[in-house]
C-alpha cells in the first residue's frame, strides 16, 4: 500500500479534497467543514514549526474534546511531530510525571488551563513552549503548508496508560499502527461519508481517538457533546443532528438505561452502536437492545497497545454468543495460548475450554513503550502482543474473556493503576498497608474500593479521601474506604486482590 495512505494527517487532506464543504465536526452551535479544518490545521502547523517544533518532537495536547482539539491534532502531525494527548483533569503531580517522561517541545492548551500549566512549567524551569489556542489565535496560512517528509513507520502518537507498577506507560503508535486499525474498523462497521458519530468519549482515550481517525478518514462527521452528565441533553443532540452511530463504555450504557429518558426517544437515523472499554454485563446488553431492538450493536475488545481494537462481535451473533468479544478484526491475528505457548483447547459451546492468554499480531500493534525497553520486551514477543488478558475459546472460535492478569481497574472509560493509588495513600502518617481494587459498580463497571490497615486508630475516612482528592485525578478517587485489621495474602506475601474484590462491603460510600 502506498505510504500516503498510511499517514494520519492525510486522512484529513484527502477528505478535504473529496468534499471541502462537507461538515467534519459539530460542537454545540459551532461546526467546521473539511476544507476549513484542513486550512486551519495547516496554519497552526506552520505556527508550531515557527515555535521550534521539529519532526519527531513531542507536543502535549491538553484540551477537552473540541473543534480546537481537531485542529491541533492534525497540525501536530502535519508538522511531523508526535501527539501526546493528556486528560485535562490530571493533577500537577500526574501531569509532571508525563511531562518529564515525554520531554515535549511544546504544550498546546486552552485559555482556562493556561495559567495552571504555566505555574507548573515555570516551577520546573524548562524552556518548553506553552501555546494557548482559541478562536482568535487561529488563522489560515497564505500558502500551502509543506509537511515534513514522514514515513508510515514514524511515531505519530504517545498515549499514556496506567501500568501495573503505578507509573504511566507511554504507548508508542505509528502512523501505520493507527491507519491500519482505522481501515479495519471502517470495514467491519461499514462507515461512509454519510455517517455521523455522537462523540461522548474523550479523544485522549484510545477508544475516543479511534472515533476521530475512522470518521475523518471516511469523510464522515464527528458530533461532539461533553455533557454526558446530563444524558438527555446528549439524546436531544443525537436526534437534532440525526447521528447514525454512538460509541460508549459500559458506564455510558448504564447511565442511559438508568439515568436518562432514552425509552421516550426515537432515533430514525441511528444505524449502529459500539461498546468497548471493559466487559459489559450480558443483562445490561439485553436491557439496552430491548430499548433499541432495531440497532446494530457491536461488542468490541482491544487495548491501547493495539491502537484500539483487536476483536469484535458482529450484531448477528449477539444473542447466540452473548458474553463473547467475538473474533479478530480484519487484518489482525488473535490467538489464545496456554502457558506452553500453544493454542488452548476450545470448549464445546460457550467458552468452557482451556484458559489461556490473548496474544495478537498485526500492523496495528504498538512500536513499544516510550523509554521502557524492558516492559516493551515483556509485552512484545516475536511480533506478538501479550495482552495479559485471560480467555477461553468455544468450538466456533469465539473468544470469551474471563479475567486479567494485570490488576488495572477499568472504571468508566478510564484505566487506573491500583499501585498508583496505594503509593499515594501510604504517604499518609498512620497507614500501615492498603490495597485498591475494582469492585462491581452498576454505572462505572468497576468502582475503586480502598482497603486500609492503620496503626493510628484515630484516622478518619474523610481525611484519607481528602488527601486522595489533592493528589489524584477525580476518576482515581476511591468510592469506598474500608478499615481492616489485615489484608489477605498469599504465602509469598502478595495481596490476594481477588479475595478483596469479593468481600462484602457495607452499604455506604465516601
Amino acid at each position: 500500500m502506498a505510504p500516503f495512505k498510511m499517514l494520519i494527517h492525510d486522512f484529513l487532506t484527502n477528505s478535504a479534497k473529496a468534499d471541502e464543504n462537507k461538515i467534519a465536526v459539530v460542537h454545540g452551535q459551532d461546526c467546521l467543514s473539511y476544507g476549513a479544518l484542513n486550512v486551519l490545521s495547516n496554519g497552526f502547523a506552520a505556527d508550531l514549526c515557527k515555535q521550534g517544533v521539529q519532526k519527531g518532537g513531542r507536543v502535549i495536547l491538553f484540551l477537552n474534546n473540541s473543534i480546537e482539539y481537531l485542529i491541533t491534532y492534525f497540525a501536530i502531525l502535519k508538522a511531523g511531530a508526535v501527539v501526546v494527548p493528556l486528560d485535562t483533569k490530571l493533577v500537577p503531580r500526574e501531569f509532571l510525571n508525563v511531562y518529564k517522561d515525554s520531554m515535549p517541545t511544546a504544550i498546546v492548551t486552552d485559555d482556562k488551563n493556561y495559567p495552571s500549566l504555566k505555574r507548573i512549567i515555570d516551577q520546573d524551569h524548562t524552556n518548553v513552549k506553552l501555546l494557548p489556542i482559541n478562536k482568535n489565535s487561529l488563522a489560515a496560512t497564505d500558502h500551502i503548508f509543506a509537511c515534513p517528509g514522514c514515513d508510515e513507520n514514524d511515531l505519530a502518537m504517545i498515549i499514556y496508560t496506567s501500568g501495573t507498577t503505578g507509573d504511566p506507560k507511554g504507548v508508542m503508535l505509528s502512523h501505520l499502527n493507527l491507519s491500519s486499525n482505522a481501515d479495519s474498523i471502517i470495514e467491519y462497521l461499514g462507515l461512509t461519508e454519510n455517517d455521523k458519530i455522537m462523540v461522548v468519549l474523550p479523544f485522549f482515550y484510545s477508544y475516543g481517538n479511534s472515533l476521530l481517525t475512522t470518521h475523518i478518514k471516511a469523510g464522515a462527521t464527528l458530533v461532539i457533546n461533553n455533557q454526558f452528565l446530563f444524558p438527555n441533553m446528549v439524546l436531544d443532540d443525537m436526534v437534532a443532528q440525526e447521528v447514525t452511530g454512538f460509541a460508549g463504555v459500559p458506564s455510558s450504557f448504564a447511565i442511559l438505561i438508568n439515568k436518562s429518558s432514552i425509552r421516550k426517544y426515537r432515533f430514525p437515523k441511528l444505524r449502529y452502536i459500539t461498546q468497548a472499554g471493559g466487559a459489559m454485563p450480558p443483562q445490561m446488553i439485553e436491557d439496552f437492545t430491548k430499548i433499541m431492538p432495531d440497532i446494530q450493536f457491536y461488542v468490541m475488545y482491544g487495548q491501547t497497545e493495539a491502537s484500539a481494537r483487536l476483536t469484535y462481535l458482529a450484531p448477528r451473533y449477539l444473542n447466540e454468543k452473548m458474553g463473547s468479544v467475538g473474533k479478530a478484526i480484519p487484518g489482525v491475528d488473535v490467538v489464545v495460548v496456554n502457558k506452553a505457548g500453544n493454542p488452548v483447547v476450545p470448549g464445546i459451546k460457550d467458552g468452557t475450554g482451556e484458559t489461556g492468554e490473548i496474544w495478537a499480531k498485526g500492523s496495528n500493534i504498538m512500536l513499544g513503550y516510550w523509554n521502557l525497553p524492558r516492559e516493551t520486551a515483556s509485552a512484545l514477543k516475536d511480533g506478538w502482543l501479550c495482552t495479559g488478558d485471560l480467555a477461553r475459546v468455544d468450538a466456533d472460535g469465539f473468544i470469551y474473556i474471563i479475567d486479567r492478569k494485570k490488576n488495572i481497574i477499568k472504571s468508566g472509560a478510564n484505566r487506573i493503576s491500583p499501585v498508583e493509588i496505594e503509593n499515594i495513600v501510604l504517604q499518609i502518617p498512620g497507614i500501615k498497608e492498603c490495597a485498591a481494587v475494582g469492585v462491581a459498580d452498576e454505572l462505572l463497571g468497576e468502582a475503586i474500593c480502598l482497603f486500609v490497615v492503620a496503626d493510628d486508630l484515630s484516622l478518619e475516612k474523610k481525611n484519607i479521601f481528602l488527601y486522595c482528592k489533592k493528589n489524584l485525578a477525580p476518576y482515581k478517587l476511591p468510592k469506598t474506604i474500608e478499615f481492616v485489621s489485615e489484608l489477605p495474602k498469599t504465602s509469598s506475601g502478595k495481596i490476594k486482590r481477588q479475595a478483596l474484590k469479593g468481600a462484602k462491603l457495607p452499604d455506604h460510600r465516601c
